[in-house]
């Protein structure tokens, strides 16, 4: 059973594979071995190509346990294979968290067990890292034989509870508490411990290693174009083609160099961004309470480690215990806001109010971690008592390993053009079959040579399949990216730069991407018993100094001084300064005087403080400290995108109770207050100034009780802190819309490019952006989906709703219109004008709820889903792979902060950052707004149709070469060395490096390029030119033999003086014999029409207008075709003694060649009239009408799916009567074609969808039904 069912290691992950395992077969690797030295070695390149035919060629299946060798295979769309090799080392035990100090090794962690199961006939490879050393330290024990394999630079172990691999990834496979974090992981380990998990987890180091130019060299030539290369001058050369064949060798070095200069040069550049401070010496606390300095390669899960005062580039990931510090995670999240870290909360100190001892995890925890890479600014700690941090995670396991793993081993690049591109060359191979047995055939029908007949029929395959394919398919790519760079857009993956030519979806996010980055307070409204004052400009005034508003204001936030300045979140930072208050932090001599942290204090201006009148008698010090207003933050609960709000604890000077100050998302904070403060029109005043666009941020305050002491405050809950709150009122934030934004999106619209917003903020507010910036239309209904998880045996469901026109109901606030749809019986062909488009709007919890129990619905929600808000960073990447999973191409703009996983996932992320995060993603822009977006579409566009036009041009040049060598065979000729040297160096390779030049065109159209090579009018055009170039050629061919004066040409032979006015005289005695049969009047004659037809087919297919310039405006191109079509016509009409001879063409008749020149003519008119007139006019005007998928479920606001489909199917009136019977292709189509005829979509106001109780909790079916 074993061996059939392949495990499954990293479930659930990005990079999860089957596995499976084998055992080497010495039968197996005899006939391997054999069939190697039969095929000169050709063998061995297949297995080396084909991982998983060289596992199975050679090994036989077996169980996990007993593996010599694994077989893994992603689970991905792209199912590659991989191959390891299982290896064993010994240790003194089996599990890293043993405690080998004491008497017992029990195992602690992820089901490890301590019996060894070392399978019987094992020969164990040899570890990297020997542990003898340490074993004889530990001779009690008995060495246990640990079994693992490596792969993209993570380790798995075998674990034998769960009978598979898996990867150790630091101390939170232990699942540690975090009381336990503090009692039992703070003092640190012994020297032999941790060396004893360094066997496990390795050296902490990312170590990107620069391959030698040897073994870049290996690799570069053993790719299979290489090799078939490599077998091409072979035989070129056995047939004496030495010319050529050294041609292709210097263009094949060439081609080498470059690419091994740029892969080493990529190699060194995110060697030396990794190596950057990766390695520095660290104070490492021992349990004994010594310090140790070390190396930071040194470290393992579980050490602990000092934080130095004047800041450190953190070299692992690791959780505070004690102190805070200031950090600037720029490197991770691209927002180069410094973040304030605070220490793990520690649930055992305080019994009361605690939150329950959860877990340790970084995700949850992320505001006590330190992150491996970011840059630790400043600390703050108490009086003899350092800035301590447990280590987590070390080397590939951190979240800057896991970065440069991602950079290191991507995934393929998935594009339909790339598939069919080697679809397209199986046909050329398979027409090069058919030339090979030809020839074969025709030879020895004359009596050929064996060795001449192997050659020639060899030789025919190496000329179907062009060499030149993979540099011309690129050469459009390399030219985009050049044009990107010159407008400031930078590419880290070139080939992405095509896929961007087929988006169809764009989503954004809102805060710096569409609106501006920075906030403006526009205003604030007070409440007071439990109403609303009127809303006021300016908190700086004296009235308003000692409020606990304006003390809130003050005090509720994340700022600190770096170098003297503020710096901090944009809206922490406009908000204070609002105040006009000042901040004031303790120095590093304050602090250590302390026996705890000196808090920050923030006062007031002077000027805003009342003077009271001073007594003759009184203290000047005891005067100035009664005027004084200071408060202290004595406690931090940093801001959690969770929870959705910050909140601290204060207290004023002098006074003895403190006071907790919250700030936070209006719904959650009032949420947290008492129902009195709240006022009744809460929600109203709410929705009106969301709806306007304003971010609108909630306060609170609390007196909390005399007995929480200073001790209690720093280990005490937040949500002991955070209750009976009260309302004290709202800030009105102004977000103003970049000035691009608008156009920027209209464009798109225009394009049929759908637009999407991905944003955290307030689910109205980003509605009132969306429809302030376009993307969602004025008359357009918005629906909001507002999803409830199951609660008390009720299962999920989801309320529908409208976000529009707000109207009062007695006794309450306001309250959301429900609206009928108009869903009458109607024709469908009127149904487009009837029906009103709608948006769905939804938040990240209802997000959530929805891609757990309604998956069937997540997918037609998706279809019309324009607003997402309060989405998490998870979320917005879960959001991208659902569009993909309904076949849109899916771009993600955004500013780098919380977007780097949208980003990298997306097929094609552009990013607003220029910090190190963009490396996340394949784009990168300079201007700092959406602009870049449509230019990157139109050069993914341009750059799309160079590679189906050069594609297009090398498969006809093959072709054309294929059918005269053909031709020739058949007469036991071919062509000359120097003409195959003459079309493929001067003709070809000038062509399609110049035809790649034409600029994009100047706006994105509505149409959208194809996004394959097999579609019916490419098909129609490759197979026409074929079929046109076959014909005149041929007939070249047969009628030079009809003609008068034609013989079997000899060096004696002068058809010339055929004509007497014919002014070429060639120089017999100059005429080498002729072995191979070069000279003759059919080579001559296929010579001149084959290369006119070269440069026919380069011109007709280098399309200009939608997409790219015209060809005209590409003066390379055209200076290269007038200069090559003129030297041919002076070769053909006015032959060149020196000329003729080096291209081994023989003297003609005059009047035959006015004749072929009336062939050419011929041929280009033919071929102009099937590639502009039938093809560009009639066939590509009826596919467009049909592909126009940008209308269909991925049109703008004012064209949704539903039209789209109607409007595209009545457009063509060849395809009315058979309008329902055809079925889209992509499955976002399918889905609006479904949603079209479905009488209950979409959801009417009233009503509410419950998830149904499935057999299969992964089937999420749904009903609807009405709300009471």
């Amino acid at each position: 059973m074993e061996k059939d069912d392949p495990k499954i290691v990293n479930k659930g992950l990005e990079d999860e594979m089957e596995i499976s395992g084998y055992r080497f077969c010495h039968w197996k690797l005899a006939l391997v071995g054999l069939g190697v030295l039969a095929t000169g070695g050709f063998l061995l390149l297949l297995l080396y190509w084909m991982p998983e035919w060289c596992v199975k060629s050679t090994c036989t299946r077996a169980t996990l346990r007993e593996a010599q060798v694994l077989l893994l295979q992603s689970t991905d769309e792209f199912r590659s294979w991989f191959r390891a090799k299982v290896r064993v080392m010994l240790a003194p035990g089996r599990n890293p968290f043993d405690n080998l100090d004491s008497q017992t090794t029990s195992a602690v962690a992820n089901g490890h067990t301590p019996q060894s199961h070392a399978p019987q006939n094992y020969t164990p490879h040899p570890s990297t890292s020997p542990p003898e050393d340490l074993i004889k330290k530990y001779a009690e024990y008995q060495p246990t034989q640990i079994r693992y394999f490596t792969l993209h630079s993570t380790q798995y172990y075998w674990n034998d509870a769960l009978q598979n691999f898996e990867v150790l990834i630091g101390l939170e496979d232990l699942e540690v508490t975090c009381s336990a974090m503090h009692s039992d992981h703070s003092a640190g380990l012994s020297r032999n411990l941790q060396d004893y998990r360094r066997l496990f987890f390795g050296v902490n180091e990312i170590a990107v290693k620069v391959p030698s130019v040897f073994k870049l060299l290996i690799k570069e030539v053993l790719n299979p174009f290489y090799i078939f290369q490599l077998f091409s001058v072979i035989l070129w050369s056995a047939d004496e083609y030495y010319y050529y064949a050294t041609a292709i060798v210097f263009m094949s070095v060439i081609s080498i160099a470059t690419s091994l200069y740029t892969i080493k040069k990529q190699y060194v550049m995110l060697h030396d961004m990794v190596a950057t401070h990766s390695i520095v010496r660290v104070s490492v606390c021992r349990a004994n309470d010594e310090l140790e300095e070390a190396m930071s390669t040194d470290l393992v899960p579980g050490d602990v480690i000092i934080i130095p005062t004047n800041g450190t580039i953190m070299p692992c990931d690791a959780v505070l215990l004690s102190g805070t510090c200031i950090v600037n995670e720029s490197m991770l999240t691209g927002e180069s806001v410094p973040v304030t870290k605070t220490n793990l909360p520690n649930p055992g100190l305080d019994m009361k109010g605690v939150e329950g001892d959860c877990a340790y995890s970084t995700e949850e925890h992320k505001r006590h971690t330190l992150f491996c890479g970011t840059n630790v600014i400043q600390t703050r700690f108490y009086s003899g008592e350092l800035v301590k941090a447990v280590v987590i995670r070390t080397g590939f396991s951190t979240a800057k390993g896991q970065l440069v793993r991602s950079i290191l081993y991507p995934k393929p690049t998935d594009f339909k053009l790339y598939r069919d591109a080697y679809l397209f060359l199986l046909c050329l191979v398979a027409v090069a079959g058919i030339g090979f047995i030809y020839s074969i055939v025709v030879s020895i029908m004359n009596n050929v040579s064996v060795d001449t007949i192997i050659i020639e029929s060899l030789d025919i395959i190496t000329i179907t399949v062009p060499p030149a394919l993979p540099a011309a398919m690129t050469a459009g790519i390399v030219y985009a990216q050049r044009r990107l760079k010159r407008i400031g857009i930078f590419c880290i993956s070139p080939q992405r730069i095509n896929i961007c030519g087929q988006l169809n979806l764009v989503c954004f996010d809102k805060t710096g991407t569409l609106t501006e980055d920075g906030l403006d307070l526009w205003g604030i409204r007070r409440t007071e018993s439990g109403r609303f004052h009127p809303s006021e400009e300016s908190t700086y005034k004296e009235s308003l100094v000692k409020s606990q508003f304006v003390a809130c204001m003050a005090t509720c936030h994340s700022l600190t001084k770096i170098d003297g300045q503020l710096s901090g979140d944009p809206l922490d930072l406009k908000m204070f300064e609002a105040t006009g208050w000042i901040l004031e932090e303790a120095t590093e001599e304050e602090t250590a005087l302390h026996n705890r942290i000196m808090p920050t204090v923030v006062r007031p201006p002077k000027q805003l403080l009342p003077e009271p009148a001073a007594a003759p008698d009184q203290d000047m010090e005891l005067y100035e400290l009664s005027v004084s207003y200071e408060i202290g933050i004595v406690r931090q609960f940093p801001f959690s995108s969770a929870q959705q709000r910050m909140c601290v604890v204060v207290r004023l000077l002098g006074e003895k109770r403190m006071d907790a100050y919250l700030k936070g998302a209006p719904e959650v904070v009032a949420s947290l207050c008492k129902k009195e403060t709240v006022p009744e029109s809460f929600a109203e005043v709410l929705e009106d100034y969301t709806k306007q666009g304003f971010r609108v941020i909630a306060l609170a305050h609390r007196r909390l009780e005399s007995k929480i002491t200073w001790h209690k405050v720093q280990n005490i809950s937040r949500d002991h802190i955070e209750v009976n709150m009260e309302f004290l009122g709202l800030i009105i934030m102004q977000n103003k819309l970049k000035a691009e934004t608008p156009g920027v999106l209209e464009d798109l619209r225009r394009a049929n490019i759908r637009t999407v917003m991905v944003t955290g903020d307030n689910m109205l507010t980003a509605i009132s952006v969306a429809r302030d910036c376009g993307m969602v239309p004025r008359q357009d209904k918005v629906i909001i989906a507002d999803a409830l998880p199951p609660k008390d045996g009720q299962a999920a469901k989801i309320n529908w709703r409208y976000a529009d026109n707000p109207i009062k109901q007695d006794g309450k606030g306001a309250a959301l219109q429900e609206v009928e749809l108009k869903m009458e019986e109607v024709d469908p062909r009127d149904e487009p004008r009837l029906q009103e488009h709608y948006h769905f709007a939804m938040s990240g919890k209802s997000f959530g709820v929805i891609m757990e129990h309604f998956q069937d619905l997540a997918q037609k929600l998706v279809l019309h889903g324009t607003v997402f808000a309060r989405m998490a960073p998870d979320q917005k990447t879960q959001l991208v792979e659902m569009l993909q999973s309904v076949d849109y191409f899916v771009g993600m703009c955004g500013d780098g902060a919380n977007d780097c996983g949208a980003l990298k996932r997306a097929h094609s992320g552009i990013s607003l950052s220029e910090l190190e995060a963009s490396v996340a993603s394949p784009f990168t822009s300079r201007t700092p707004n959406i602009s870049c977006v449509p230019n990157l579409i139109r050069e993914g566009r341009a750059a799309l149709i160079t590679s189906f036009c050069v594609f297009k041009f090398m498969a006809l040049y093959s072709i054309i070469q294929y059918i005269s060598v053909t031709l020739l065979y058949s007469i036991l000729s071919n062509l000359g060395d120097f003409q195959f040297l003459f079309i493929d160096l001067a003709i070809i390779l000038l062509i399609v490096f110049t035809m790649s030049l034409n600029p994009a065109w100047k706006e994105l159209v509505s149409r959208r390029p194809p996004s394959g090579l097999i579609s019916g009018p490419l098909l129609f055009s490759v197979l026409s030119q074929i079929l046109i170039c076959l014909g005149f050629q041929t007939f070249a061919f047969l009628w030079v033999r009809q003609q008068s004066w034609y013989e079997l040409w000899t060096p004696a032979s002068d058809a010339c003086k055929s004509n007497p006015n014919d002014n070429s005289t060639p120089n017999h005695t100059e005429t080498k014999l002729d072995d191979h049969n070069i000279r003759n009047y059919e080579n001559t004659t296929l010579f001149y029409i084959s290369s006119f037809q070269y440069l026919i087919v380069a011109v007709i297919f280098s399309k200009g207008k939608p997409f790219r310039q015209p060809s005209y405006k590409n003066w390379p191109f055209v200076l290269s075709s007038l200069s090559l079509y003129a030297f041919l016509l002076f070769i053909m009409l006015y032959p060149v003694s020196a000329i003729d001879n080096f291209l081994e063409i023989v003297c003609v008749p005059l009047t035959w060649r006015l004749r072929v020149l009336l062939l050419i003519v011929g041929n280009t008119a033919v071929s102009v009239l099937v590639e502009t007139f039938i093809l560009d006019i009639v066939l590509w005007s009826l596919v467009f009408s049909r592909d126009k998928q940008g209308a269909i479920g991925v049109s703008s606001a004012d064209q949704m799916p539903q039209v789209g489909i109607d409007r595209f199917e009545s457009s063509g009136p060849s395809r009315v009567c058979c309008r329902r019977e055809r079925v889209p292709t992509a499955r976002y189509m399918h889905l609006a074609q479904e949603l079209r005829v479905d009488p209950d979509w979409p959801p009417k106001p009233k009503t509410t969808t419950e998830a149904k109780a499935p057999p299969c909790p992964e089937n999420g079916s749904y009903q609807i039904m009405p709300t009471s």
